[in-house]
């Protein structure tokens, strides 16, 4: 899959996420007009001091049933397209996240 990768203990997922939406939610794996594979999502927070960061954290453990702590920003915090490392086993989180995804 394009659109995350296996490191050890972690998977990091491309994000491109979208603020001030109707609903947080994920809604799907598309693609960027460069051909990048993304996993898009929404939330309802506005892009301000780190507000929606915040919640594409939280909406992102909620969806895998990890801690928030285990879910970090790796690069893009000021964009709209995110690496977002999430610590645990590998293979159990590809398997929830591909679930999520569809």
């Amino acid at each position: 899959m394009g659109w995350y990768r296996k490191e050890a203990g972690a998977i990091v997922v491309t994000v491109r996420l979208t603020p001030k939406a109707d609903r947080d939610a994920i809604m799907g794996v598309g693609q960027l007009s460069d051909g990048t594979e993304v996993l898009k999502m929404r939330v309802r927070a506005l892009p301000e001091d780190g507000a929606a960061n915040a919640a594409l954290v939280r909406l992102i453990a909620k969806s895998l049933r990890v801690p928030k702590s285990a879910v970090a920003i790796a690069t893009g915090a000021q964009q709209r397209v995110k690496q977002v490392r999430v610590s645990g086993d590998p293979a159990e989180l590809v398997k929830r996240i591909e679930v999520l995804a569809k």
